[in-house]
């Protein structure tokens, strides 16, 4: 069986507040948290795209609406394509 023993005590301590707040071992606390380290620090071409997406959206918020209508005519406006 493998061990792991802490000897810093304020790494204790944390992994203690862990345990407890989750409702778990202070093994599994640990385990835990540094699963999700390694994943927060993992190279992005091996994230999911779900997760890319979602962190994109969460960082880039859409503006308030301006009311402007998108059509046709707005569209070709942009392309110099005015109807003559």
């Amino acid at each position: 069986m493998a061990s792991l023993f802490i000897k810093d005590e304020e790494t204790n301590l944390l992994a203690e507040r862990l345990a407890s707040a989750r409702g778990l071992t202070k093994t599994a606390a640990v385990k835990l948290a540094l699963t999700h380290e390694l994943e927060r620090e993992a190279p992005r071409g091996r994230r999911s795209a779900v997760d890319v997406l979602e962190e994109f959206w969460r960082t880039h918020k859409l503006g308030e609406p301006t009311g402007l209508e998108a059509d046709k005519a707005f569209y070709d406006s942009l392309n110099d394509e005015d109807d003559y």
